[in-house]
């Protein structure tokens, strides 16, 4: 049988909180959170934590909470939304993790590889296994090609071809950066902005890969060799994280929108939200912080932004994903917790290996639960495509590559995600500037996280941002927008010494999302 996301999705732990009833219908609520993802779940669980004085409700559309770090189940058979390893340096993320799920993490070593021409690619790099795939010819033509442009480079590192070609020269990029990043965002590499290539794969070369080959010592973050993971995934944390909020007194309403921001001048005084039953509620508020993706939120004020912070509100946008999760008759067919397929002859951009990140993913250990992981447009092709042609189209592809074979294939199940990545492209940065500028003179409304900052962040990224809000709330003086924009992995930030008793885990670094 194939479940699609619509008919699976009620089995969140948190109970449904009642909207206001007439006897407090004009009370006002201090924070309205919007989105029960790790940026909203963090603001309610921190201001909680931090001070009696404030009562944060949190409203998610959805019915499960986490968002794109949520945790889903079919039959039995748990599954992500990608993969989401657990690092960080910061010591705050790393002490709410511990608080709220650290009896439950793992540690687990990571196992990745590249599909590409027909052959598995190591990854990170293994020097031996790398040149016997590309054999010695094409080998010295990636080596002159670095050497060819770091001496003679792109004068201006505008988009992500130009950045990624002057530190790994014009042969690695066509081979191991263009056909996948294309996959993903759907666009020329060459409409990318170099931005994004500095966040994603900050302090690595061509130079580094090869010596991190050789010596084993891999300290760059999308290398890094050793992660935590919730014994039940990712959304294992964020239902712990509710269910914690709820019992010290925050409401989180599920299947609830925000659909209306009310504002008297630069101050939002009340929020209108509609339940799945279709009833509109106003929620009075004194603060909002926001997560919901900006091209919906600006849209959504009453009286409306200025034009030009419509116009950019409109220019900014997303790539949307879906999985395809196969369960098969047999067990492990492959060691990797997840394989990143560079070859265009396939429409698969990753796959992933679900009881390879935790066995208890998998209900029965003679089966296996495969992530097939789709980048796409809402109301494209494959978007629009039913759950049979897509269970189809997954089991074809995963045959293809020689992983499984057709008849291995019992059960699926296909979830789609809207917006799961803020787009880098030409126009967005300076929307960005016009939108932040605008909402920077709101006096007390803040946005944070992934779709909240337009910014392809990670999960502690995304907390982070959420903390300093609720610490603006309580009366410091944080820029959430610019948390930790130059050193988007934590590579800088030091942790105070770690004591011989912690793991080594702890000392590792930010949390990615492959």
């Amino acid at each position: 049988m194939t479940v699609d996301a619509a008919s699976h999705l009620a089995g969140h732990t948190s109970a449904i909180a009642p909207p206001a009833g007439p006897q407090d219908a004009n009370r006002t609520t201090d924070v309205v959170i919007i989105g029960g993802g790790p940026a909203g779940l963090t603001a309610a669980y921190e201001l909680l934590k931090r001070s009696d004085a404030y009562h944060p409700v949190v409203i998610e559309s959805g019915a499960m909470v986490g968002g794109i770090a949520r945790t889903e189940n079919h039959n039995g058979y748990r599954f992500d939304i990608g993969g989401h390893r657990f690092f960080t340096k910061v010591k705050e993320v790393s002490a709410m993790w511990q608080e709220i799920i650290g009896d439950e993490f793992l540690t687990v070593a990571r196992s990745s590889r590249i599909f590409y021409r027909g052959k598995f690619f190591a990854y990170p790099l293994k020097l031996f296994n790398a040149l016997s795939n590309v054999g010695v010819y094409e080998s010295i033509r990636i080596v002159v090609s670095y050497v060819r442009w770091r001496v003679r480079p792109h004068p201006i590192e505008d988009s992500f071809e130009e950045w990624v070609i002057n530190r790994f020269g014009g042969r690695l990029y066509m081979h191991f950066f263009r056909s996948y990043t294309e996959k993903v965002w759907g666009i020329p590499a060459a409409q990318i902005r170099a931005d994004w290539a500095a966040q994603r794969i900050r302090n690595l070369s061509l130079v580094k890969a090869v010596w991190n080959a050789i010596s084993g010592a891999n300290d760059t973050v999308s290398l890094i060799e050793e992660f935590r993971y919730p014994r039940l995934g990712p959304g294992q944390m964020w239902e712990r994280c509710a269910a914690l909020v709820e019992d010290r007194g925050g409401q989180i309403r599920m299947r609830t929108k925000a659909i209306v921001f009310h504002r008297a001048g630069m101050c939002v005084t009340s929020v209108d939200v509609i339940d799945s039953g279709g009833n509109v509620h106003s929620i009075p508020t004194q603060q909002v912080i926001n997560s919901m993706a900006l091209g919906e939120l600006l849209p959504a004020f009453d009286p409306p932004p200025p034009a030009p912070v419509m116009e950019a509100a409109a220019k900014l946008k997303y790539r949307d994903f879906l999985i395809v999760t196969l369960v098969l008759a047999r067990a492990d067919p492959f060691p990797d917790n997840w394989i990143y397929v560079h070859s265009p002859d396939v429409k698969v951009g990753r796959i992933q290996n679900f009881r390879a990140w935790s066995a208890d993913m998998v209900p029965d250990p003679g089966t296996a639960s495969i992530g097939m992981e789709y980048f796409c447009q809402e109301g494209d092709e494959l978007w629009t495509a039913s759950a049979v042609d897509l269970r189809a189209l997954a089991t074809r592809e995963i045959a293809a590559l020689g992983l499984a074979q057709p008849g291995d294939v019992i059960d699926a199940a296909v979830i789609r995600q809207p917006k799961a990545y803020p787009v880098y492209d030409s126009e967005y940065k300076a929307a960005l500037d016009v939108i932040s500028g605008w909402i920077d003179e709101l006096e007390n409304f803040q946005t944070v996280g992934r779709n909240g900052l337009h910014r392809y962040n990670n999960q502690d990224h995304s907390m982070l941002s959420a903390m300093y809000a609720v610490r603006n709330i309580l009366g410091e003086s944080h820029d959430v927008w610019n948390v930790n924009v130059e050193q988007s992995y934590h590579e800088e930030i030091e942790l105070e010494k770690t004591e011989p008793d912690q793991p080594k885990i702890e000392q590792l670094h930010a949390n990615y999302t492959v």
